[in-house]
C-alpha cells in the first residue's frame, strides 16, 4: 500500500546524498526544525516564511495529517502539487514542487463534528529529498536551504522600491490601510528576503508566479521578481480605480441632472407653469373621452373610464402603465364620429372612371349602377364588391378610382398568404406586443369610419394552426354582423357597416364559399389589342416617361410599334407585360442619351423595335398558317385570361386503344373518351372507316405538356380532331370552337365566353363555334370584342360536322 501511494507522486531532482554544505553555501540541516515533515499538498497558493494563517479541514486525510503533526513536533510542511504533464491520461499521478515551506502549529483545536482548526506560522523554506507514505499520510525527508544574500546598493534600492510600492498599494486599497501602516512602522526590514516574502504574499499574483518567488534562493533575484509583480499589481489597481472613477462620474452626473429636473418640476408646479407628465396625460385622455362620448356606446365610455382609473393609480415606471396607455391611445384615437361625405354624383364618377381606365365598359357600368343605387338609397351601407380577373387588368387601380369617385379615403392591404386569424381580428391583450387587426388599423390610419378598404388577393388566403383568416373575415364582411364588430384587442364593438369593402381575386373558384356568398362579383376579363393600344397611348407612355427621366421631346412610339409590342411581347390578358416592355425601351433610350450615343428625338417603329426589345417572344402559331388533318383549335379559360388550345390526334397502326398526353386533368381525359365513343358509334354518319378504331391506336395530345390542363369545354374540339384524322381532311383555317360533348352528341354550354372571345381576337380567329345555350353570354360581350368574329351556334355535334367537313 505504501509503494502504491508513493508511486502517485513524482519528486524532481531527488537528492540521495546528505552533505553538510551544498552549493552557494546552503545550510542543509536545522536544529530548530525536524528533518522529516508531514506534508499538506492541496494548496491554492504557496505559503511563505513569516506568514501567519489559519487552517480549517473537514474530517479526512488533511485533518489526520494535522492531528499527527500536533502530537509530534507541531511542524508541518506545505508544498504545491501539480498535475503530471507526462501522465495526463491517468488522472491520479501528481508532481510535487521542489521547494516548500515548513510552518509551526501555534494553536490546534478539534471540533465535535470532526473538523479541525489550526493557526500556523511559516518558518523556513525546505527542499524535498524523498517522499513516502506513512499510515496514509505523506512524509518527506527535507533539508532547509539558506538564502543567498550579497550586500549591495542594488539590494537596498530594491527594498526601498518595494516599500514605496507597498505604500502606493495601501493608498489604492483603503480597506487594509491602517493595519498595513502599523506593520510597516513596527516591522524590522533589515532582512531583504523576509521583505520580499511578505510583499509577494499581499499581491493577487498567480500560484505559479508565487511558487517561482518561493523557489528563488538568491535574494536579489527574488526582490526583482517581487518588484515586477507588485508594479503589475499597482498598474491593475490604478486601472481599476480609473474605471471606477469614470463610472462614478457618470452616475453622479445622472443623479445631479435628476435632482435638478425634479427641483425644476417642483418650482414650475409651485408657480403654476407646468403640470406633472402623468397629470397631463390624464387630462389629454379625459378631453378625448369628452369629445367622443356622444358618438360611442355606453360600453365604450365605461371601458375608457375604467382604464383611466387604472392608469391613475399605476406608477410611471410600471410595465402595465405603458400597456394601458397604448390601449387608451387606440380607444380614444379611433374615428368614432369622423366620416367623409359621400359624393354620390354619377356623371362625376363616370368622368373619374373614364379618366383612369380605358375600356372595361361593362365593369364601369356595374360600378355606376352601384353608385346610382347608393344615391337613391342615400348610403352605401352593407356593400362588398369583389373584382375578379387576371393579373394586370386594373383591379387595384379600379378600387382607388371608386374611392376617388365617392370622395372617400382609401386603404389597401394584401391577404395573400395570410395564415393568422389575429391579422384580421387582432391579438388578445394577454399577449405581449398585442395590437389590433388590419381592419381596425385601416380605420385609424384613414382617419374616418367610412373609408374604402381594399382586400387584395382574397383568393390566396391561407390557413394554419394559428387560425383561419377566411372565417375571421366573415364577421368583417357580413352586413348583418359588422355593425358591432369586436376586435380581440379593443374588445368593444365598432361599427364597420359604413365601410365599403372592395376585394380582388384572380380566380373565383378558390375564394371560400361563405365569403363569396357575401360579395357582389364583378368580372374583369382582360383587354383586346385595340384596348391595349389605347391604354398604352393614354396612360402607360405618359406615366412611364417621367419615371425614366424622359419627355415627349426625347421619345415617341408609333401606333404600329405599340401594336407590334402588344402582339410580339405582351399577349397576356392584362397590361403589366406591356408596361414592362415600354419601360425596357425607355431605359435603353435614357441610357443612350446619358452616354451620348443617342442624340435628338427617338421614334420607335416596328423596324427598329428589335434594337430595343430583341426578338419577339410570341409569334403567330404555324398551325394557323399551315393546316394539317388531325389538328383542331379550341378555346380555353385560364386564371390569366383566355387562351387558344390546339388538339392533335394521330393514328398508330396496331392494336386498338387510346393514349392521352399533355398533362390533361381528369375532366379532359373523360371528354376525350366521350368524343372517341361518340365518333366510333356514329362512324358511318361522319364518313369514318368502320375498322379505323379497331386497327389503330389513337394518340391524342395537347401541346405545352409542362402546363396542366383541365376543364369541361374541349369535347367538340376533341371529336373534330379525331374525325379530321380519320377522314384525312383538314379543318378550315382560322376556325376555333368551344363546347362540351355528351355521348349522344349534344353540345353543352361552357363558361368564360368573354375571355375566350378575347383570346380568339388576339389569335386572329375569324369563325367561332359556340353552344347554342351560350348565345346570351355572347350578346353581353362589348361590340368591340365581337367585331370581326363570325359566330356559329350549335346544339348537336352533327351541326359542328356540317360546318367543318361538308363544306
Amino acid at each position: 500500500m505504501a509503494d502504491e501511494q508513493q508511486d502517485k507522486f513524482i519528486v524532481p531532482e531527488v537528492i540521495d546524498a546528505k552533505p553538510e554544505k551544498g552549493d552557494y553555501g546552503l545550510v542543509l540541516v536545522s536544529k530548530e526544525l525536524p528533518q522529516r515533515l508531514l506534508l499538506l499538498t492541496e494548496l491554492n497558493k504557496p505559503i511563505f516564511p513569516g506568514m501567519m494563517f489559519p487552517l480549517v479541514f473537514e474530517n479526512g486525510k488533511e485533518a489526520d495529517t494535522l492531528r499527527a503533526a500536533n502530537k509530534g513536533e507541531r511542524v508541518v510542511g506545505f508544498v504545491l502539487s501539480h498535475a503530471d504533464d507526462d501522465n495526463k491520461g491517468s488522472g491520479s499521478r501528481k508532481r510535487l514542487s521542489r521547494i516548500g515551506t515548513a510552518a509551526r502549529l501555534l494553536r490546534f483545536e478539534e471540533m465535535p463534528d470532526g473538523h479541525v482548526q489550526a493557526l500556523c506560522q511559516g518558518q523556513r523554506r525546505f527542499e524535498l529529498l524523498s517522499v513516502h507514505n506513512k499510515d496514509g499520510m505523506l512524509e518527506a525527508e527535507v533539508v532547509y536551504p539558506q538564502d543567498v544574500l550579497e550586500e549591495s546598493a542594488d539590494v537596498k534600492a530594491l527594498c526601498l522600491s518595494i516599500m514605496n510600492t507597498i505604500r502606493e498599494l495601501i493608498r489604492h486599497n483603503p480597506l487594509f490601510s491602517e493595519e498595513m501602516k502599523m506593520l510597516l512602522s513596527r516591522a524590522d526590514w533589515s532582512e531583504p528576503g523576509r521583505l520580499a516574502d511578505f510583499s509577494v504574499s499581499i499581491t493577487a499574483s498567480t500560484r505559479d508566479e508565487m511558487q517561482d518567488v518561493l523557489e528563488c534562493l538568491n535574494v536579489k533575484e527574488r526582490l526583482e521578481k517581487v518588484l515586477f509583480l507588485m508594479r503589475k499589481e499597482l498598474d491593475l489597481n490604478e486601472l481599476k480605480e480609473k474605471i471606477t472613477h469614470q463610472i462614478e462620474e457618470k452616475i453622479s452626473k445622472q443623479q445631479r441632472e435628476f435632482f435638478l429636473r425634479e427641483q425644476l418640476k417642483a418650482i414650475k408646479q409651485e408657480l403654476g407653469l407646468e403640470k406633472d407628465d402623468k397629470e397631463e396625460e390624464m387630462d389629454r385622455y379625459r378631453e378625448r373621452l369628452e369629445a367622443i362620448t356622444p358618438h360611442v356606446s355606453p360600453e365604450v365610455v365605461k371601458r375608457i373610464q375604467e382604464e383611466l382609473d387604472k392608469l391613475n393609480i399605476l406608477s410611471n415606471q410600471s410595465p402595465e402603465y405603458a400597456v394601458t396607455r397604448t390601449y387608451l391611445d387606440w380607444l380614444t384615437e379611433l374615428p368614432w364620429e369622423v366620416t367623409t361625405e359621400d359624393k354620390l354624383d354619377v356623371p362625376r364618377a363616370r368622368d373619374v372612371l373614364n379618366r383612369d381606365h380605358y375600356g372595361l365598359e361593362d365593369v364601369k357600368k356595374r360600378i355606376l349602377e352601384f353608385i346610382g343605387v347608393a344615391k337613391l338609397k342615400g348610403s352605401v351601407d352593407g356593400s362588398i364588391i369583389c373584382l375578379v380577373g387576371p393579373p394586370g387588368v386594373g383591379k387595384t387601380s379600379l378600387g382607388r378610382s371608386i374611392a376617388e369617385a365617392l370622395g372617400r379615403k382609401f386603404f389597401r392591404f394584401s391577404l395573400g398568404g395570410m395564415r393568422d386569424e389575429a391579422e384580421i381580428k387582432g391579438h388578445r391583450r394577454t399577449y405581449i406586443g398585442a395590437l389590433p387587426g388590419k381592419v381596425i388599423e385601416a380605420i385609424k390610419i384613414s382617419g374616418s369610419k367610412n373609408p374604402v378598404i381594399m382586400l387584395d388577393e382574397i383568393d390566396k388566403l391561407g390557413a394554419s394552426f394559428q387560425g383561419d383568416p377566411a372565417s375571421a373575415l366573415l364577421e368583417v364582411l357580413d352586413p348583418e354582423q359588422n355593425n358591432s364588430f369586436r376586435d380581440h384587442y379593443l374588445d368593444v364593438p365598432f361599427d364597420l357597416s359604413k365601410v365599403l369593402f372592395v376585394a380582388t381575386a384572380n380566380v373565383q373558384e378558390t375564394i371560400p364559399a361563405p365569403l363569396l356568398d357575401r360579395m357582389e362579383l364583378i368580372n374583369l376579363s382582360g383587354y383586346i389589342t385595340d384596348e391595349k393600344l389605347n391604354i398604352g397611348k393614354r396612360h402607360l407612355v405618359p406615366k412611364l416617361l417621367p419615371r425614366n427621366g424622359l419627355t415627349k421631346k426625347d421619345l415617341s412610339f408609333t401606333d404600329s410599334a405599340l401594336r407590334a409590342i402588344i402582339l410580339g411581347y405582351a399577349r397576356e390578358a392584362g397590361v403589366r407585360a406591356f408596361e414592362k416592355a415600354l419601360g425596357g425601351c425607355m431605359r435603353k433610350v435614357a441610357a443612350g442619351l446619358a452616354e451620348g450615343t443617342i442624340s435628338g428625338k427617338i421614334s420607335i417603329t416596328p423596324k427598329n423595335l428589335n434594337d430595343f426589345l430583341g426578338k419577339p417572344r410570341f409569334e403567330d402559331d404555324p398551325l394557323m398558317r399551315r393546316s394539317r388533318y388531325g389538328v383542331a383549335m379550341g378555346l380555353a379559360w385560364t386564371a390569366l385570361g383566355g387562351a387558344t388550345l390546339y388538339i392533335e390526334a394521330l393514328a398508330v397502326p396496331g392494336n386498338s386503344g387510346l393514349k392521352l398526353t399533355g398533362q390533361l386533368g381528369d375532366v379532359m381525359k373523360e371528354s376525350t373518351q366521350i368524343a372517341c365513343s361518340m365518333v366510333d358509334a356514329n362512324a358511318a354518319a361522319f364518313g369514318v372507316g368502320s375498322k379505323f378504331f379497331k386497327d389503330h391506336l389513337l394518340h391524342v395530345h395537347v401541346p405545352a405538356g409542362a402546363t396542366p390542363k383541365d376543364g369541361p369545354s374541349a369535347g367538340i374540339t376533341m371529336a373534330s380532331a379525331i374525325i379530321s384524322l380519320a377522314r384525312k381532311q383538314t379543318l378550315p383555317a382560322h376556325w376555333a370552337m368551344t363546347g362540351e360533348l355528351t355521348l349522344t352528341g349534344r353540345v353543352l354550354p361552357v363558361g368564360g365566353i368573354k375571355e375566350k372571345m378575347i383570346a380568339a381576337r388576339r389569335s386572329g380567329v375569324k369563325d367561332v363555334i359556340l353552344p347554342k345555350a351560350n348565345e346570351k353570354d355572347f350578346s353581353e360581350i362589348p361590340e368591340r370584342v365581337r367585331e370581326g368574329l363570325a359566330v356559329h351556334y350549335v346544339e348537336d355535334y352533327k351541326e359542328v360536322f356540317a360546318l367543318l367537313f361538308k363544306k
